[in-house]
Protein backbone atom coordinates (compact mmCIF):
# COMPACT_ATOMS: atom_id res chain seq x y z
CA UNK A 1 0.00 0.00 0.00
CA UNK A 2 1.43 3.46 -0.73
CA UNK A 3 -0.07 6.75 0.05
CA UNK A 4 1.19 9.98 -2.16
CA UNK A 5 0.86 13.41 -0.02
CA UNK A 6 0.70 15.46 -3.13
CA UNK A 7 1.40 19.61 -3.03
CA UNK A 8 0.74 21.57 -6.06
CA UNK A 9 2.37 24.66 -5.04
CA UNK A 10 2.84 28.60 -6.70
CA UNK A 11 6.24 28.42 -7.54
CA UNK A 12 8.70 25.84 -7.39
CA UNK A 13 11.07 27.87 -4.48
CA UNK A 14 8.18 27.47 -2.26
CA UNK A 15 7.80 24.22 0.46
CA UNK A 16 4.35 23.08 1.66
CA UNK A 17 4.78 22.85 5.02
CA UNK A 18 1.37 20.57 5.34
CA UNK A 19 2.33 17.80 3.06
CA UNK A 20 5.89 17.76 4.98
CA UNK A 21 3.98 17.66 8.48
CA UNK A 22 1.98 14.77 7.79
CA UNK A 23 4.38 12.82 6.54
CA UNK A 24 6.96 13.68 9.94
CA UNK A 25 3.69 12.54 12.07
CA UNK A 26 2.73 9.58 10.18
CA UNK A 27 6.02 8.40 10.34
CA UNK A 28 5.46 4.55 11.92
CA UNK A 29 4.51 4.37 8.06
CA UNK A 30 6.72 6.23 6.17
CA UNK A 31 7.50 3.06 4.46
CA UNK A 32 3.94 3.39 3.16
CA UNK A 33 4.16 6.96 2.43
CA UNK A 34 5.47 9.09 -0.51
CA UNK A 35 5.95 12.58 -1.31
CA UNK A 36 5.64 15.03 -4.37
CA UNK A 37 5.93 18.64 -4.89
CA UNK A 38 4.74 20.08 -7.73
CA UNK A 39 3.69 23.61 -9.22
CA UNK A 40 0.84 25.15 -10.81
CA UNK A 41 3.06 25.94 -13.53
CA UNK A 42 3.80 22.34 -14.10
CA UNK A 43 1.94 20.66 -17.42
CA UNK A 44 -0.60 18.54 -16.08
CA UNK A 45 0.67 15.47 -18.29
CA UNK A 46 3.74 16.06 -16.37
CA UNK A 47 1.82 15.39 -13.32
CA UNK A 48 -0.39 13.19 -14.19
CA UNK A 49 2.53 11.06 -15.46
CA UNK A 50 4.38 11.34 -11.72
CA UNK A 51 1.20 10.31 -9.91
CA UNK A 52 0.39 7.42 -12.15
CA UNK A 53 3.82 5.75 -12.24
CA UNK A 54 4.33 6.32 -8.47
CA UNK A 55 2.08 3.51 -7.64
CA UNK A 56 -0.26 4.87 -4.84
CA UNK A 57 -3.42 3.42 -3.94
CA UNK A 58 -4.27 6.56 -2.00
CA UNK A 59 -3.45 10.06 -3.06
CA UNK A 60 -4.39 13.38 -0.57
CA UNK A 61 -4.40 16.44 -1.87
CA UNK A 62 -3.27 20.10 0.05
CA UNK A 63 -5.69 22.44 -1.23
CA UNK A 64 -5.06 26.33 -1.16
CA UNK A 65 -6.83 29.37 -3.23
CA UNK A 66 -3.82 29.68 -5.32
CA UNK A 67 -4.14 25.40 -6.73
CA UNK A 68 -8.26 24.51 -6.16
CA UNK A 69 -8.79 24.72 -9.74
CA UNK A 70 -5.75 23.04 -10.75
CA UNK A 71 -6.37 20.48 -8.13
CA UNK A 72 -9.73 19.63 -9.41
CA UNK A 73 -8.90 19.48 -13.05
CA UNK A 74 -6.08 17.00 -12.09
CA UNK A 75 -8.31 14.99 -9.79
CA UNK A 76 -10.96 15.02 -12.52
CA UNK A 77 -8.57 13.02 -15.00
CA UNK A 78 -6.77 10.92 -12.66
CA UNK A 79 -9.73 9.28 -11.85
CA UNK A 80 -10.40 8.29 -15.04
CA UNK A 81 -6.64 6.59 -15.14
CA UNK A 82 -6.55 5.16 -12.14
CA UNK A 83 -10.49 4.52 -11.18
CA UNK A 84 -9.46 2.29 -8.28
CA UNK A 85 -7.64 4.88 -6.66
CA UNK A 86 -9.12 6.72 -3.24
CA UNK A 87 -8.59 10.76 -3.80
CA UNK A 88 -8.75 12.78 -0.71
CA UNK A 89 -7.83 16.20 0.09
CA UNK A 90 -7.67 18.72 2.71
CA UNK A 91 -6.87 22.57 3.22
CA UNK A 92 -8.47 26.10 4.12
CA UNK A 93 -9.93 26.10 0.65
CA UNK A 94 -11.85 22.70 1.24
CA UNK A 95 -12.17 22.47 5.21
CA UNK A 96 -15.13 25.21 5.34
CA UNK A 97 -17.47 23.78 2.42
CA UNK A 98 -16.18 20.22 2.83
CA UNK A 99 -19.93 18.83 1.66
CA UNK A 100 -20.53 20.76 -0.96
CA UNK A 101 -17.06 20.06 -2.27
CA UNK A 102 -18.10 16.67 -1.97
CA UNK A 103 -21.11 16.89 -3.98
CA UNK A 104 -19.26 18.75 -6.79
CA UNK A 105 -16.34 16.21 -6.76
CA UNK A 106 -18.11 12.75 -6.76
CA UNK A 107 -14.63 11.54 -7.80
CA UNK A 108 -13.46 12.44 -4.48
CA UNK A 109 -13.42 10.35 -1.29
CA UNK A 110 -13.33 12.66 1.23
CA UNK A 111 -12.19 16.03 3.08
CA UNK A 112 -9.82 16.57 5.78
CA UNK A 113 -11.30 19.38 7.54
CA UNK A 114 -9.18 20.98 9.95
CA UNK A 115 -5.76 20.25 11.16
CA UNK A 116 -4.98 17.23 9.73
CA UNK A 117 -1.88 15.59 11.32
CA UNK A 118 -4.01 12.84 13.80
CA UNK A 119 -6.80 12.67 11.22
CA UNK A 120 -4.11 11.61 8.77
CA UNK A 121 -2.65 9.42 10.77
CA UNK A 122 -5.71 7.20 11.02
CA UNK A 123 -6.58 7.58 7.41
CA UNK A 124 -2.72 5.75 7.14
CA UNK A 125 -3.73 3.32 9.69
CA UNK A 126 -7.63 2.46 7.97
CA UNK A 127 -5.87 1.82 4.34
CA UNK A 128 -2.41 0.18 5.60
CA UNK A 129 -3.66 -1.98 8.30
CA UNK A 130 -7.08 -2.54 7.04
CA UNK A 131 -8.83 -1.49 10.53
CA UNK A 132 -11.96 0.46 11.13
CA UNK A 133 -14.47 2.28 9.49
CA UNK A 134 -14.30 5.92 8.10
CA UNK A 135 -17.13 6.42 10.29
CA UNK A 136 -14.85 6.26 12.93
CA UNK A 137 -12.44 8.94 11.87
CA UNK A 138 -12.76 12.01 13.21
CA UNK A 139 -12.22 15.15 11.04
CA UNK A 140 -13.24 14.40 7.87
CA UNK A 141 -15.88 14.26 5.37
CA UNK A 142 -16.72 11.88 3.19
CA UNK A 143 -19.29 9.94 0.69
CA UNK A 144 -20.18 6.64 0.60
CA UNK A 145 -22.64 4.55 -1.97
CA UNK A 146 -24.07 8.01 -2.70
CA UNK A 147 -24.25 9.65 0.38
CA UNK A 148 -22.51 12.26 2.13
CA UNK A 149 -21.23 11.75 5.77
CA UNK A 150 -19.30 14.80 8.13
CA UNK A 151 -17.70 13.04 11.25
CA UNK A 152 -16.76 16.51 12.72
CA UNK A 153 -14.04 18.50 13.62
CA UNK A 154 -11.07 16.82 15.68
CA UNK A 155 -9.91 19.33 18.70
CA UNK A 156 -6.91 20.98 17.96
CA UNK A 157 -3.71 19.65 18.95
CA UNK A 158 -0.81 20.54 20.88
CA UNK A 159 1.43 21.82 18.47
CA UNK A 160 4.73 20.12 20.51
CA UNK A 161 3.44 16.65 19.59
CA UNK A 162 4.30 17.41 15.64
CA UNK A 163 7.96 15.88 14.41
CA UNK A 164 10.09 18.23 13.15
CA UNK A 165 9.06 18.20 9.12
CA UNK A 166 12.31 18.72 7.54
CA UNK A 167 14.38 15.96 9.04
CA UNK A 168 13.81 13.95 5.86
CA UNK A 169 14.99 16.58 3.58
CA UNK A 170 17.88 17.62 1.76
CA UNK A 171 17.23 19.98 -0.86
CA UNK A 172 16.92 23.41 0.50
CA UNK A 173 19.19 25.08 -1.97
CA UNK A 174 17.19 28.07 -3.75
CA UNK A 175 13.78 26.95 -1.59
CA UNK A 176 11.82 29.05 0.60
CA UNK A 177 10.91 26.83 3.85
CA UNK A 178 7.91 26.92 5.79
CA UNK A 179 8.13 27.02 9.34
CA UNK A 180 5.38 27.59 12.41
CA UNK A 181 6.12 28.01 16.08
CA UNK A 182 2.55 28.95 16.66
CA UNK A 183 -1.08 27.73 15.38
CA UNK A 184 -4.14 30.16 15.27
CA UNK A 185 -4.54 33.69 16.29
CA UNK A 186 -5.46 36.22 19.17
CA UNK A 187 -7.27 38.62 17.10
CA UNK A 188 -10.59 38.64 14.99
CA UNK A 189 -9.90 39.74 12.17
CA UNK A 190 -13.20 39.16 10.05
CA UNK A 191 -11.23 38.87 6.15
CA UNK A 192 -9.09 36.26 7.91
CA UNK A 193 -10.04 32.51 8.48
CA UNK A 194 -7.13 32.60 11.52
CA UNK A 195 -9.50 34.50 13.37
CA UNK A 196 -12.05 31.29 13.24
CA UNK A 197 -9.82 28.89 15.36
CA UNK A 198 -9.07 30.91 18.94
CA UNK A 199 -7.13 28.31 20.33
CA UNK A 200 -3.41 29.76 20.32
CA UNK A 201 -0.67 27.37 20.59
CA UNK A 202 2.98 27.51 20.64
CA UNK A 203 5.69 25.14 20.14
CA UNK A 204 8.44 24.17 22.38
CA UNK A 205 10.88 26.82 22.53
CA UNK A 206 13.57 24.63 22.78
CA UNK A 207 11.94 22.21 20.02
CA UNK A 208 11.92 25.70 17.71
CA UNK A 209 15.71 26.56 18.71
CA UNK A 210 16.90 22.72 17.91
CA UNK A 211 14.86 23.12 14.45
CA UNK A 212 15.95 26.81 13.48
CA UNK A 213 19.77 25.12 14.36
CA UNK A 214 18.99 22.39 11.43
CA UNK A 215 18.46 25.29 9.32
CA UNK A 216 20.84 26.99 10.01
CA UNK A 217 23.72 24.46 9.77
CA UNK A 218 22.22 23.61 6.25
CA UNK A 219 22.30 27.21 5.38
CA UNK A 220 18.90 27.52 4.76
CA UNK A 221 18.43 31.00 1.99
CA UNK A 222 15.33 31.78 3.89
CA UNK A 223 13.06 30.74 6.67
CA UNK A 224 9.70 32.07 6.60
CA UNK A 225 7.42 31.48 9.50
CA UNK A 226 4.11 31.30 8.93
CA UNK A 227 2.58 32.62 12.98
CA UNK A 228 -0.44 34.80 12.16
CA UNK A 229 1.08 36.87 14.11
CA UNK A 230 4.43 36.22 15.33
CA UNK A 231 4.94 39.09 18.45
CA UNK A 232 1.55 38.25 20.09
CA UNK A 233 3.67 36.33 22.85
CA UNK A 234 6.72 38.61 23.87
CA UNK A 235 8.76 36.10 25.62
CA UNK A 236 8.18 33.35 22.57
CA UNK A 237 9.15 35.96 20.15
CA UNK A 238 12.35 37.55 22.44
CA UNK A 239 13.75 33.94 22.83
CA UNK A 240 13.12 33.51 19.30
CA UNK A 241 14.71 36.55 17.92
CA UNK A 242 18.04 35.96 20.39
CA UNK A 243 18.54 33.04 19.34
CA UNK A 244 18.72 33.28 15.58
CA UNK A 245 20.81 36.42 16.59
CA UNK A 246 23.19 34.44 18.85
CA UNK A 247 23.96 31.66 16.26
CA UNK A 248 23.49 33.97 12.96
CA UNK A 249 25.55 31.75 10.17
CA UNK A 250 25.79 34.97 8.34
CA UNK A 251 23.22 33.47 5.51
CA UNK A 252 19.75 32.23 6.27
CA UNK A 253 17.10 35.26 6.10
CA UNK A 254 14.25 34.74 8.89
CA UNK A 255 10.77 36.03 7.54
CA UNK A 256 8.25 37.03 10.48
CA UNK A 257 4.38 38.22 10.34
CA UNK A 258 4.12 40.70 12.69
CA UNK A 259 1.92 43.62 14.90
CA UNK A 260 4.53 46.59 14.63
CA UNK A 261 2.13 48.32 17.46
CA UNK A 262 3.07 45.50 20.12
CA UNK A 263 6.73 45.63 19.64
CA UNK A 264 8.45 46.80 22.89
CA UNK A 265 11.54 48.67 23.32
CA UNK A 266 13.35 45.23 24.36
CA UNK A 267 12.74 43.73 20.37
CA UNK A 268 13.67 46.72 19.12
CA UNK A 269 16.76 47.43 20.85
CA UNK A 270 17.35 43.57 20.03
CA UNK A 271 16.62 44.41 16.06
CA UNK A 272 18.85 47.27 16.12
CA UNK A 273 22.12 44.40 16.84
CA UNK A 274 21.23 42.03 13.99
CA UNK A 275 23.39 41.72 10.76
CA UNK A 276 21.30 43.58 7.79
CA UNK A 277 19.13 40.96 6.19
CA UNK A 278 19.14 38.55 9.36
CA UNK A 279 15.23 39.19 9.69
CA UNK A 280 12.63 40.56 7.20
CA UNK A 281 8.90 41.83 8.87
CA UNK A 282 5.77 41.86 7.24
CA UNK A 283 3.32 44.54 8.89
CA UNK A 284 -0.08 44.45 8.06
CA UNK A 285 -2.02 47.93 8.52
CA UNK A 286 -4.73 46.99 5.77
CA UNK A 287 -6.51 50.50 6.47
CA UNK A 288 -5.98 53.39 8.64
CA UNK A 289 -9.55 54.68 8.78
CA UNK A 290 -11.04 53.88 11.91
CA UNK A 291 -14.24 53.00 10.66
CA UNK A 292 -12.69 49.84 8.62
CA UNK A 293 -10.59 49.01 11.55
CA UNK A 294 -13.77 48.69 13.68
CA UNK A 295 -15.70 46.93 11.07
CA UNK A 296 -13.27 44.51 10.35
CA UNK A 297 -12.88 43.41 14.67
CA UNK A 298 -8.88 44.61 14.05
CA UNK A 299 -6.88 46.08 17.18
CA UNK A 300 -4.66 48.55 16.14
CA UNK A 301 -2.31 51.59 17.52
CA UNK A 302 -1.79 53.29 14.20
CA UNK A 303 0.82 55.52 16.02
CA UNK A 304 2.19 52.96 17.94
CA UNK A 305 2.87 51.22 14.27
CA UNK A 306 4.48 54.16 13.09
CA UNK A 307 6.84 54.85 15.72
CA UNK A 308 7.69 51.37 15.54
CA UNK A 309 8.65 51.14 11.68
CA UNK A 310 10.50 54.73 12.11
CA UNK A 311 12.38 52.97 14.38
CA UNK A 312 13.38 50.12 12.45
CA UNK A 313 13.93 51.80 10.03
CA UNK A 314 16.38 54.21 11.62
CA UNK A 315 18.33 50.97 12.57
CA UNK A 316 18.82 50.63 8.40
CA UNK A 317 19.19 46.68 8.61
CA UNK A 318 15.90 45.39 8.53
CA UNK A 319 13.51 44.83 5.29
CA UNK A 320 10.19 46.00 5.97
CA UNK A 321 7.17 45.06 3.94
CA UNK A 322 3.69 46.78 4.86
CA UNK A 323 0.31 45.42 3.69
CA UNK A 324 -3.09 47.31 2.61
CA UNK A 325 -6.14 45.95 2.14
CA UNK A 326 -8.72 47.41 -1.18
CA UNK A 327 -12.46 46.79 -0.65
CA UNK A 328 -13.02 46.67 3.19
CA UNK A 329 -15.76 47.73 4.65
CA UNK A 330 -16.57 51.87 4.96
CA UNK A 331 -13.15 52.44 3.10
CA UNK A 332 -13.96 54.54 -0.09
CA UNK A 333 -11.70 55.82 -2.56
CA UNK A 334 -10.66 58.70 -0.78
CA UNK A 335 -10.28 56.76 2.73
CA UNK A 336 -8.14 54.51 0.85
CA UNK A 337 -6.09 57.08 -0.86
CA UNK A 338 -5.57 58.64 2.51
CA UNK A 339 -4.74 54.96 4.11
CA UNK A 340 -2.04 55.05 0.78
CA UNK A 341 -0.85 57.97 1.82
CA UNK A 342 0.21 57.33 5.80
CA UNK A 343 1.36 53.97 4.80
CA UNK A 344 3.54 55.39 1.69
CA UNK A 345 5.20 58.43 4.35
CA UNK A 346 6.27 55.75 6.17
CA UNK A 347 8.93 54.37 3.37
CA UNK A 348 8.54 50.62 3.92
CA UNK A 349 10.87 48.90 1.76
CA UNK A 350 7.84 47.33 0.20
CA UNK A 351 3.89 48.36 -0.30
CA UNK A 352 2.03 45.74 -1.09
CA UNK A 353 -1.44 46.85 -2.25
CA UNK A 354 -3.95 44.00 -2.18
CA UNK A 355 -7.52 43.24 -2.65
CA UNK A 356 -10.21 41.95 -0.39
CA UNK A 357 -10.64 38.01 -0.77
CA UNK A 358 -13.60 36.51 0.39
CA UNK A 359 -12.56 33.38 1.93
CA UNK A 360 -15.27 30.40 2.93
CA UNK A 361 -15.19 30.60 6.11
CA UNK A 362 -14.36 33.74 7.60
CA UNK A 363 -16.55 36.15 9.61
CA UNK A 364 -16.51 38.30 5.76
CA UNK A 365 -18.33 35.63 3.93
CA UNK A 366 -21.19 35.79 6.17
CA UNK A 367 -21.27 39.35 6.60
CA UNK A 368 -20.74 39.93 2.35
CA UNK A 369 -24.45 40.82 2.35
CA UNK A 370 -24.57 43.33 4.94
CA UNK A 371 -21.31 45.10 3.45
CA UNK A 372 -22.88 44.95 -0.14
CA UNK A 373 -19.80 43.20 -1.44
CA UNK A 374 -19.57 41.46 -4.55
CA UNK A 375 -17.03 39.51 -5.34
CA UNK A 376 -15.21 36.84 -8.17
CA UNK A 377 -17.43 33.13 -8.26
CA UNK A 378 -14.02 31.60 -8.38
CA UNK A 379 -11.17 31.32 -6.47
CA UNK A 380 -9.28 33.89 -5.43
CA UNK A 381 -13.05 35.09 -4.39
CA UNK A 382 -11.56 39.00 -5.11
CA UNK A 383 -13.82 41.61 -4.59
CA UNK A 384 -15.31 43.50 -7.14
CA UNK A 385 -17.34 45.87 -5.70
CA UNK A 386 -18.37 47.12 -1.86
CA UNK A 387 -20.87 49.43 -0.88
CA UNK A 388 -18.60 51.87 -0.73
CA UNK A 389 -16.68 51.26 -4.05
CA UNK A 390 -17.30 50.85 -7.22
CA UNK A 391 -16.13 48.18 -9.77
CA UNK A 392 -14.62 51.46 -11.87
CA UNK A 393 -13.05 52.52 -8.56
CA UNK A 394 -11.20 48.92 -8.02
CA UNK A 395 -10.19 49.41 -11.87
CA UNK A 396 -8.29 52.22 -10.80
CA UNK A 397 -6.90 50.90 -7.90
CA UNK A 398 -5.43 47.73 -9.64
CA UNK A 399 -3.23 50.15 -12.16
CA UNK A 400 -2.37 52.23 -8.66
CA UNK A 401 -1.14 48.51 -7.32
CA UNK A 402 0.28 47.84 -10.83
CA UNK A 403 2.42 50.71 -11.00
CA UNK A 404 3.91 50.81 -7.27
CA UNK A 405 4.58 47.41 -8.23
CA UNK A 406 7.13 47.87 -10.92
CA UNK A 407 8.32 51.36 -9.85
CA UNK A 408 8.34 51.70 -5.78
CA UNK A 409 8.52 47.51 -4.54
CA UNK A 410 11.39 46.66 -7.29
CA UNK A 411 13.38 48.94 -5.89
CA UNK A 412 14.83 50.00 -9.08
CA UNK A 413 13.63 53.60 -9.18
CA UNK A 414 14.56 55.00 -5.36
CA UNK A 415 16.73 57.99 -6.52
CA UNK A 416 14.28 59.14 -8.96
CA UNK A 417 10.94 58.59 -6.73
CA UNK A 418 12.79 60.44 -3.94
CA UNK A 419 12.96 63.19 -6.56
CA UNK A 420 9.61 63.03 -7.93
CA UNK A 421 8.27 63.26 -4.48
CA UNK A 422 9.24 66.93 -3.79
CA UNK A 423 6.95 67.74 -6.57
CA UNK A 424 3.88 66.05 -5.35
CA UNK A 425 2.00 66.91 -2.16
CA UNK A 426 0.18 63.02 -2.56
CA UNK A 427 1.79 60.18 -4.08
CA UNK A 428 -1.22 58.49 -4.91
CA UNK A 429 -2.10 61.19 -7.66
CA UNK A 430 1.62 60.39 -8.87
CA UNK A 431 0.87 56.40 -9.44
CA UNK A 432 -2.80 56.88 -10.13
CA UNK A 433 -1.90 59.10 -13.64
CA UNK A 434 1.30 57.13 -14.66
CA UNK A 435 -1.34 54.60 -14.60
CA UNK A 436 -4.02 56.34 -16.61
CA UNK A 437 -1.27 56.97 -18.81
CA UNK A 438 0.41 53.13 -19.26
CA UNK A 439 -4.15 52.66 -20.39
CA UNK A 440 -4.04 55.42 -22.53
CA UNK A 441 -1.10 54.46 -24.55
CA UNK A 442 -1.86 50.32 -24.29
CA UNK A 443 1.72 49.84 -22.33
CA UNK A 444 -0.28 47.84 -19.30
CA UNK A 445 -1.21 44.57 -21.84
CA UNK A 446 2.53 44.30 -22.34
CA UNK A 447 5.46 42.90 -20.81
CA UNK A 448 8.24 45.51 -21.09
CA UNK A 449 12.18 45.15 -19.90
CA UNK A 450 13.64 46.53 -17.31
CA UNK A 451 15.11 49.78 -19.37
CA UNK A 452 11.71 50.19 -21.27
CA UNK A 453 10.30 50.71 -17.52
CA UNK A 454 12.35 54.15 -17.34
CA UNK A 455 11.76 54.95 -20.56
CA UNK A 456 7.67 55.12 -20.29
CA UNK A 457 8.59 57.01 -17.18
CA UNK A 458 10.42 59.52 -19.01
CA UNK A 459 7.32 59.99 -21.51
CA UNK A 460 5.24 60.23 -18.99
CA UNK A 461 6.88 63.16 -17.30
CA UNK A 462 7.42 64.88 -20.81
CA UNK A 463 4.15 64.66 -21.69
CA UNK A 464 1.94 65.27 -18.46
CA UNK A 465 3.62 66.73 -16.13
CA UNK A 466 5.80 70.20 -15.56
CA UNK A 467 9.00 68.59 -14.38
CA UNK A 468 12.22 68.79 -16.04
CA UNK A 469 13.10 66.12 -17.95
CA UNK A 470 16.82 66.76 -18.38
CA UNK A 471 16.96 65.97 -14.12
CA UNK A 472 14.47 63.18 -14.36
CA UNK A 473 16.85 61.09 -16.77
CA UNK A 474 19.87 61.92 -14.81
CA UNK A 475 18.39 60.55 -11.79
CA UNK A 476 17.27 57.53 -13.67
CA UNK A 477 20.79 56.83 -15.16
CA UNK A 478 21.90 56.90 -11.43
CA UNK A 479 19.03 54.32 -10.79
CA UNK A 480 19.82 52.45 -13.52
CA UNK A 481 23.66 52.01 -13.08
CA UNK A 482 23.13 51.41 -8.77
CA UNK A 483 21.95 47.47 -10.04
CA UNK A 484 24.07 46.57 -12.69
CA UNK A 485 26.96 47.85 -15.25
CA UNK A 486 24.81 48.23 -18.77
CA UNK A 487 25.77 46.71 -21.41
CA UNK A 488 24.23 48.85 -23.40
CA UNK A 489 23.86 52.55 -22.18
CA UNK A 490 20.49 54.17 -22.64
CA UNK A 491 19.99 56.58 -24.88
CA UNK A 492 18.38 59.32 -22.38
CA UNK A 493 21.82 59.08 -20.99
CA UNK A 494 24.13 62.08 -21.00
CA UNK A 495 27.53 61.64 -23.57
CA UNK A 496 30.18 61.22 -21.72
CA UNK A 497 33.06 61.14 -24.77
CA UNK A 498 34.40 64.77 -22.95
CA UNK A 499 34.90 62.75 -19.62
CA UNK A 500 36.82 59.65 -21.03
CA UNK A 501 40.12 60.95 -20.24
CA UNK A 502 39.76 61.86 -16.93
CA UNK A 503 37.96 58.96 -16.06
CA UNK A 504 40.53 56.55 -17.44
CA UNK A 505 43.20 58.32 -15.45
CA UNK A 506 41.60 58.09 -12.46
CA UNK A 507 41.21 54.22 -13.08
CA UNK A 508 44.57 54.02 -13.83
CA UNK A 509 45.59 56.24 -10.83
CA UNK A 510 43.17 54.34 -8.23
CA UNK A 511 43.28 50.79 -9.49
CA UNK A 512 39.95 50.76 -10.15
CA UNK A 513 38.58 47.15 -11.27
CA UNK A 514 36.64 46.77 -15.08
CA UNK A 515 33.73 45.34 -13.21
CA UNK A 516 33.32 49.21 -11.41
CA UNK A 517 31.48 51.97 -13.25
CA UNK A 518 32.24 55.57 -12.98
CA UNK A 519 29.36 58.12 -14.35
CA UNK A 520 29.71 61.53 -15.11
CA UNK A 521 26.21 63.60 -14.25
CA UNK A 522 25.09 66.84 -16.06
CA UNK A 523 26.03 69.18 -12.89
CA UNK A 524 29.39 67.79 -13.06
CA UNK A 525 29.67 65.34 -10.68
CA UNK A 526 30.92 62.18 -11.01
CA UNK A 527 30.11 58.70 -9.15
CA UNK A 528 31.98 55.28 -8.84
CA UNK A 529 29.79 52.48 -8.79
CA UNK A 530 31.56 49.49 -7.49
CA UNK A 531 29.06 45.82 -7.90
CA UNK A 532 31.84 43.96 -6.03
CA UNK A 533 30.17 45.09 -2.49
CA UNK A 534 26.50 45.76 -2.61
CA UNK A 535 24.06 46.49 0.39
CA UNK A 536 22.49 43.44 1.88
CA UNK A 537 19.10 44.65 2.02
CA UNK A 538 18.50 46.39 -1.87
CA UNK A 539 21.21 44.63 -3.72
CA UNK A 540 22.42 48.09 -4.59
CA UNK A 541 25.84 48.68 -6.18
CA UNK A 542 28.29 51.00 -3.32
CA UNK A 543 27.86 54.66 -5.09
CA UNK A 544 30.64 56.62 -4.03
CA UNK A 545 31.29 60.23 -5.10
CA UNK A 546 34.52 60.99 -7.06
CA UNK A 547 36.29 64.34 -7.78
CA UNK A 548 37.83 64.14 -11.47
CA UNK A 549 40.22 66.29 -12.79
CA UNK A 550 38.74 67.71 -15.99
CA UNK A 551 41.10 66.06 -18.54
CA UNK A 552 39.12 66.59 -22.14
CA UNK A 553 40.08 64.22 -25.19
CA UNK A 554 41.54 67.55 -26.90
CA UNK A 555 43.80 68.99 -23.97
CA UNK A 556 45.76 64.95 -24.27
CA UNK A 557 45.59 65.13 -27.60
CA UNK A 558 47.18 68.63 -27.42
CA UNK A 559 49.64 67.41 -25.03
CA UNK A 560 50.81 64.30 -27.47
Amino acid sequence: MKILLAACNAKYIHSNPAVYDLRAFASEYKEHILLGEYTINQTKDEILKEIYRSGAEVVCFSCYIWNISFVRELIFDLKKILPGTAFWVGGPEVSFDAENFLKEMPQVTGVMVGEGEETFLELARYYIEKKGTLADIRGIAFQENGEIFHNGWREVMDLSRVPFAYEQTEDFANRIIYYESSRGCPFSCSYCLSSIDKKLRFRNLELVKKELQFFLDKKVPQVKFVDRTFNCKHDHAMEIWKYILEHDNGVTNFHFEISADLLREEELELMSRMRPGLIQLEIGVQSTNPDTIRAIHRNMDLKKLEASVARVKSFGNIHQHLDLIAGLPCEDYESFQRSFEQVYRMKPDQLQLGFLKVLKGSSMYHEAQKYEILYKEKEPYEVLSTAWLSYEDILKLKMVESMVEVYYNSGQFRKTLSWIEMFYQEMFSFYESLGAYYEEKGYEEISHSRLRRYEILLEFLKEKTQLPVNTASQHMVYDLYLREKLKKRPVFAMDQKPYEASVRNYRKANKIPKTAHIEVFGDGSAVLFDYEVRDLLTNNARAEQIFLERNPVNDIETEA
